[in-house]
């Protein structure tokens, strides 16, 4: 069954809704839908005390280790911590309290090529059963492709069948946002959400355009019950109008 995934975004310390399509490098404020007054910490223990496994927590660029710090020791062995995570400092997360680490744009190399060896190296440091590997993509030309760099970077390894089957032994669930959509709360990409249910052999949360808690439901058709779904931007904790009570409810 479709299970609530809670998610904890952090964008220059702050725990931000924003619309992943817009990040940049170049300075420009990204599009935000919401700035909490709360911080990494407050919503960590929230998740704690209502029993929300598999809480991911994301780095959006640099500024945002001490909030993340905050909300792992809020949650020791609770939270899944991305952004950033490379093979160097990989084994501090998990030290620092990490459920599991999220990799994605360090399996790439500097031509944004797909690199199996990091991704082997890195299993072999914090063992396949506390990876994750986030294969967030964008559409392009009948097919999705895994973006890197905050979703900035498109590259040419495709989001198939075959990609993965080739990632699967080495971790133990994917995190897939659909960039095109994220944080635009106007809809999902229900083709990806039906694929990944129909195709991938490990447990998967998609994000990326939830508006409705009627979603859940909807995941839950699509995929089989063998997608889950963070809901962000529409969720009434972010300055939206989904309940995150009935969302906790929907997984009792």
């Amino acid at each position: 069954m479709t299970r609530f995934r809670p998610c904890i975004d952090l964008h220059q310390g702050q725990v931000k809704q924003i619309v992943g399509g817009t990040l940049s490098d170049d300075g420009a404020s990204p599009d935000t839908n919401f700035v909490s007054g709360q911080g990494a910490d407050y919503f960590a223990a929230k998740y704690r005390a209502d029993g929300l496994i598999g809480a991911h927590v994301i780095q959006l660029g640099p500024g945002n280790r001490k909030a993340a710090f905050a909300a792992l020791k809020a949650w020791p062995d609770g939270l899944q911590i991305g952004g950033g995570v490379t093979a160097v400092n990989a084994a501090s997360w998990m030290g620092a309290g990490a459920a599991k680490v999220i990799v994605t744009s360090w399996l790439f190399d500097e031509l944004h090529r797909f690199d199996l060896n990091r991704l082997k190296a890195l299993s072999e440091i914090v063992t396949p059963e506390k990876l994750v590997v986030d294969l967030s993509c964008r559409g392009s030309q009948g097919e999705w492709k895994v973006a890197i760099n905050r979703w900035q970077t498109v590259t040419d390894l495709k989001l198939d069948a075959d990609t993965l089957k080739l990632i699967a032994p080495y971790c133990s669930e994917l995190l897939i946002h659909a960039a095109d959509v994220e944080g635009l709360r106007a809809g999902m990409d229900e083709e990806l959400i039906r694929f990944l249910g129909s195709e991938c052999p490990l447990p998967v949360t998609y994000a990326g355009g939830a508006k409705q808690f009627e979603d859940l439901a909807r995941t839950n058709e699509l995929s089989g019950g063998r997608v889950d779904l963070t809901i962000g931007s529409a969720l009434d904790l972010f300055g939206g109008e989904v309940s995150y009570a009935d969302c906790v409810a929907w997984n009792a």
